[in-house]
């Protein structure tokens, strides 16, 4: 495990001193995994915690750096994207990119919910600490959690007057600053701003026009205020704001690419390179034709203490959200998949929580949460290679408008009580209603030679509304075995509803857009143990989930061979899935300031049945390979990292660092193709950290990727349009030097 995230520790205490103070115990960790503060080692939930200074030994600048720190998490920046993220937890994530889809994985910030993947990719400058759980979290998270929860917990205000100044430099023109101020405004009120801006030239070249792109132009910036009148009432305000202005974000073909002549059939177009990626590649987008956001909400956080036994809490937010994003799917100089992304979401939440505490055997939880989300977009699809008539091409755009609607409404109650000494019942059900309306509209444009450029309507969804509901209750038994070691067993039911395929290109995928709710019963046991002289801690989970109607986004062809063949998307209610696996956390003192810590897992994911047509041997489309992996399951991930403090003359501290990470083989798409695996590898980094004994200074340097290992991490699969199957690719080797004035 991990240091105690600062809320836990002692905020007088200089890095230096905490770090004297753990060279030879471990610290408790504070949680609020079941929406109260309570020791790591007593929730009867695999939960994995990190501190701002955790975050920073991971060398983690967004939150894609907690990848290979969790067991059965799969985080990586999104598909095409500077600014989504794509997350998978024990191989529940969201298998589509577009706005349409439901992440499976519930993304917070303060206990807000943020339910696009689209700028979830977060920068880590405020943060207190980050939790992460595992399995559904249908009793007490936000409205689709049946992977997990991450859980992003900024910097509170403090009456202490504080603040510091961070610097940064480093590879492909990196450069950072961040700042964080905080101190008294009145005698009951406090207030704190942080912010930071990042830039940097990028890691993918053009080798024809010599331009960069996969950059980083980011600027963010978060207030607060906190006002606590009272011991019976406090409140925080917070407001935040990010901007981002990005080139393209490439990555590169991993098979032929193909134009489709009317007359002659299948037209080469591309043939990708062999050997190892070697970050070059090229885009029929010119120069302007980039990835811009605007991220902004306000939060209010209300606490009343009605009596002894009796909390209120109240949290309400806004958000919007506008992103305009071109996309070049499948890489190349070709016109086949380039496409703009243009949506403007807005969303507004409230959850009402009541608590209890009879400060002796029982604790409980009740609530009411709603979400109101707008989520109206623009997309635009240029393909002028795509389509050819007798060799000569022809001109083709495709736009699509449409605008989502939605409401989710739940209630629930979660109960923790302690019937014996050393045994501890927890019951939770909570009840969701959501209620989607869907409008759509899709026309195509061809030009010459076959006719003046003219709109043909071809798919329209006129306000589809539908609703879903689900009952997901969670029961676990824990038992105290003694002060050192706690043991549970749970059963948690997970539920995200269905939604409408905004991927319809025609009429007949128009006529039934609707896509049906999955579900996911997971079923654990774990350990959670720490010797007695605090050197030692592991805690140990093993689990099965049993996952049905999974939502699958493939790609399809309709009257495949003929003249005129549909390129299609449909989603599919698949399949059921089983998906079982072991994980493990630990972290060994080895004498003073030698810490040890590994995390481990193994998964089993493996379909039980999957309904598509192409299974079939019968089929003209039929491929027997085409569903045989679960994308982003890997079957083994593994990490071990190793950190040596040195308490030098006069207070202050060195610490070196190492770690090294392994993931096996992973897909990287629902349609297994080829390319689109990334076989196992290992990637290594080094740092080393230099603490003042007053505190006032932190000088860090590193490297992340050590040995240069070029791998890919996410993939676009349209295969049925061109056979584009494109993957990204982590950053190659990189160093960085920063340093922080504390004050």
């Amino acid at each position: 495990m991990q240091n105690a995230p600062a809320n836990a520790q002692n905020p007088k205490q200089t890095e230096a001193e905490k770090k004297r103070a753990e060279a030879t115990q471990l610290q408790t960790v504070t949680v609020t995994a079941r929406r109260r503060s309570e020791n790591l080692e007593k929730v009867p939930v695999a939960v994995s915690a990190f501190s701002s200074e955790d975050l920073k030994d991971l060398q983690a600048n967004n939150i894609d750096g907690l990848q290979g720190a969790v067991p059965g998490l799969n985080i990586v920046p999104g598909r095409g994207s500077s600014s989504s993220v794509n997350v998978f937890i024990r191989g529940i994530g969201q298998p589509d990119a577009l706005q349409t889809f439901d992440p499976g994985v519930g993304m917070y910030v303060d206990d807000v919910y943020y339910s696009r993947i689209q700028g979830a990719l977060f920068d880590l400058f405020d943060v207190d600490h980050v939790e992460v759980l595992r399995g559904p979290q249908g009793t007490l998270y936000g409205k689709n959690s049946t992977g997990g929860a991450i859980k992003i917990i900024t910097k509170q205000p403090s009456q202490t007057p504080g603040g510091s100044v961070e610097a940064k430099v480093g590879s492909f023109g990196r450069r950072e600053g961040q700042f964080y101020f905080t101190g008294p405004l009145s005698d009951t009120l406090a207030g704190s701003l942080a912010g930071i801006y990042t830039k940097s030239d990028g890691f993918v070249t053009d080798p024809t026009t010599g331009r960069k792109y996969n950059n980083d132009d980011t600027k963010a910036v978060r207030g607060k205020l906190r006002w606590e009148p009272s011991d019976a009432f406090n409140a925080t305000l917070s407001l935040d704001y990010t901007k981002q202005d990005t080139a393209l974000t490439l990555g590169q073909p991993t098979a032929p690419l193909y134009a489709t002549d009317l007359l002659l059939g299948p037209v080469l177009l591309y043939t990708p390179p062999g050997g190892k990626y070697d970050f070059h590649s090229q885009t029929s987008f010119g120069p302007g034709k980039g990835q811009k956001l605007k991220h902004r909400g306000a939060a209010l956080h209300m606490n009343w203490k009605l009596s002894g036994d009796w909390n209120l809490k109240s949290i309400t937010a806004y958000r919007k959200l506008d992103s305009n994003s071109y996309i070049d799917i499948d890489a190349s100089q070709f016109q086949l998949g380039d496409v703009l992304v243009d949506f403007h979401q807005k969303q507004f939440s409230q959850e009402l929580q009541l608590q209890y505490d009879n400060g002796d055997n029982l604790e409980a939880v009740y609530g009411l949460y709603y979400l109101n989300e707008k989520v109206p977009s623009h997309q635009e699809a240029y393909a002028n290679d795509f389509i050819q008539f007798g060799g000569l091409p022809i001109d083709f755009l495709r736009t699509i408008d449409d605008d989502l609607r939605n409401k989710s409404y739940a209630g629930f109650a979660h109960v923790n009580w302690t019937f014996a000494p050393t045994w501890t019942l927890a019951a939770g059900v909570r009840y969701t209603k959501e209620t989607k309306k869907y409008y759509r509209t899709t026309s195509a444009f061809f030009g010459a030679p076959l006719q003046a450029f003219s709109a043909d309507p071809q798919a329209v969804i006129d306000n589809v509304s539908k609703s879903w509901s689900a009952v997901t209750p969670s029961l676990s038994l824990q038992k105290q075995f003694n002060p050192q070691v706690m043991g549970y067993i749970s059963v948690n039911r997970g539920f995200k509803s269905g939604g409408f395929n905004g991927r319809a290109n025609d009429p007949n995928e128009a006529a039934d857009p609707i896509f049906n709710p999955e579900y996911v019963w997971t079923y654990e046991m774990g350990l959670k143990m720490r010797s007695s002289d605090n050197r030692l801690q592991g805690n140990l989970a093993a689990y099965r989930s049993n996952y049905s109607d999974f939502q699958a986004r493939v790609s399809d062809v309709v009257n495949p061979g003929s003249l005129t063949p549909s390129f299609d998307f449909p989603v599919l209610n698949a399949a059921k899935l089983r998906i079982q696996g072991l994980e493990f956390e630990g972290t060994a003192l080895m004498g003073r300031g030698t810490r040890l810590s590994t995390q481990l897992a193994w998964m089993d994911a493996t379909y039980q049945k999957f309904d598509d047509h192409r299974l079939n041997p019968s089929d003209p489309l039929y491929d027997p390979n085409l569903h045989k992996h679960v994308p982003f399951s890997p079957k083994f991930t593994a990490r071990v990292a190793l950190t040596q403090t040195f308490e030098l003359s006069g207070g202050a501290a060195l610490t070196f660092g190492a770690d090294a990470s392994y993931r096996s083989d992973t897909w990287l798409s629902v349609d297994n193709r080829p390319g689109l695996m990334q076989k196992a590898y290992t990637v290594t980094g080094l740092f080393g950290v230099y603490d003042s004994a007053n505190g006032d200074w932190q000088v860090r340097t590193g490297v992340r990727n050590l040995g240069d290992k070029t791998y890919k991490t996410d993939a676009q699969e349209f295969s049925s349009v061109g056979n584009i199957q494109t993957a990204y690719y982590a950053m190659p080797r990189n160093w960085y030097l920063s340093a922080r004035y504390n004050f």
